[in-house]
C-alpha cells in the first residue's frame, strides 16, 4: 500500500437513511485492540507464557478532531451523544477498506480559541462485531 493522505480517512455515521460524513475532521485515529487470555500453568514449556487462541475481547476505538461543516452534522452528533444511541458507523481507509459496525460516542468535547473557529473532539467505542470490506 502506498502512502495515503491523512485527510482522506473518513468517518461516517448512519443517519437513518444513509451514511453521512461527519464534519471536517483534521486529525483521526483508529485503534484496534485485543485483550489476551493467559492460560500459562505449571506445565507450560520453559514457563513461557501461553495465550488462548481466539480468546479475549476485541474492540475498536476511533477519535478525531475537527470543525462542523454545517448545523445538521452538529445536531446529529450532539443528539446521538445525548440519547446514548448505538449507531452504525463507517471508517473509510482509502485504498485499503471500510471498517463498519456499531459504535457509541464515548466523548464529545467542544472548544474555541479567541481568534479561531469552534472545534470538537470525538471518541467512539465499538459496541459489537465489526466488519471489514476491502476496497
Amino acid at each position: 500500500m502506498a502512502a495515503q493522505k491523512g485527510k482522506d480517512l473518513l468517518l461516517k455515521i448512519h443517519d437513518g437513511a444513509s451514511f453521512v460524513t461527519v464534519a471536517g475532521l483534521r486529525t483521526r485515529r483508529l485503534a484496534l485492540n485485543a485483550d489476551t487470555v493467559d492460560v500459562t500453568d505449571a506445565e507450560s514449556s520453559g514457563r513461557w507464557r501461553e495465550l488462548l487462541d481466539g480468546g479475549g475481547l476485541r474492540r475498536a476505538s476511533v477519535s478525531g478532531t475537527g470543525v462542523f461543516k454545517d448545523q445538521s452534522s452538529d445536531a446529529l452528533l450532539r443528539q446521538t451523544f445525548f440519547d446514548g444511541l448505538l449507531r452504525e458507523w463507517q471508517i473509510v481507509i482509502p485504498d485499503f477498506g471500510v471498517l463498519s459496525g456499531l459504535f457509541q460516542i464515548a466523548n464529545l468535547d467542544y472548544r474555541g480559541e479567541y481568534a479561531a473557529e469552534v472545534t470538537f473532539d470525538i471518541s467512539l467505542e465499538s459496541a459489537g462485531a465489526l466488519a471489514f470490506a476491502a476496497l
